[in-house]
């Protein structure tokens, strides 16, 4: 028996932690969560969530450090930040760190329980699809080893320490090898459609990044290449 969907939240006001918790239980879901970022990577493996919403402005440890050490240690869990309305915050930190996605607080329950609904069906859909596609779960291209399982990304057998959204786009572009995406091919299949990132900086910003982690020689890319005027793909 499949174990239920638990979202759990990161954050240091236990009124957020209340409301929160009725609208994630009443659409479904399983609810756990923390009053800090120590004491939330402290029960992420005893809770095992399947999504995270973690705060950004925390005392002692903020929400960017939270997700940076999460993805350090390999794990790929969506990650939806929650920044209060004046909070100034460059959301394109968040993104680095590894986010998924930004909701403001005060936030509408519907929306968030639709983002939360989307990035958990993508992250499923992902691993499924690598799994049906890939023998033995992972894709082997030269030195470069996908383990989609794990959510990892090796050269040369060390780990490339990619963002969430920077190893989608490379799950995505290797179990396609030699087949060419549009950018907006790529973008809709990450994010969904009609569901541009505005903070994503563009899908050419991304593979730039992805480049200068697998790639012998980033400007003359061998593993993702760039078919000009049209996309790229991933070398057969």
């Amino acid at each position: 028996m499949n174990r239920p969907i638990k979202v759990m939240l990161i954050d240091d006001d236990p009124g957020i932690h209340e409301s929160l918790r009725a609208v994630i239980e009443e659409a479904g879901y399983e609810f756990c969560g923390a009053l800090g970022g120590r004491e939330g990577l402290r029960l992420l493996d005893d809770e095992r969530p399947d999504l995270l919403l973690l705060d950004v402005m925390m005392p002692g440890m903020n929400g960017f450090d939270v997700c940076q050490q999460m993805r350090e240690e390999g794990r790929r869990i969506p990650v939806i930040f929650l920044t209060a309305k004046n909070d100034i915050v460059d959301k394109s930190t968040g993104f680095k760190a590894g986010a998924d996605d930004y909701v403001t607080k005060p936030f509408d329950a519907t929306e968030l329980i639709l983002r939360i609904e989307a990035h958990i069906r993508r992250h499923k859909d992902t691993i499924e699809f690598a799994r049906c596609t890939a023998r033995d779960g992972s894709v082997t291209i030269g030195d470069l080893e996908v383990r989609f399982d794990e959510y990892q990304v090796l050269v040369g057998g060390r780990p490339a320490n990619l963002t969430t959204k920077e190893f989608e786009i490379v799950a995505f572009l290797a179990t396609h090898p030699g087949k060419v995406f549009t950018r907006s091919q790529i973008q809709e299949y990450i994010w969904g459609e009609g569901e541009v990132d505005a903070h994503s900086n563009s899908i050419t910003v991304f593979v730039r990044k992805i480049r200068e982690k697998i790639e012998d020689d980033p400007a003359s890319p061998r593993l993702i290449i760039t078919k000009w005027g049209v996309g790229y793909y991933f070398a057969e």
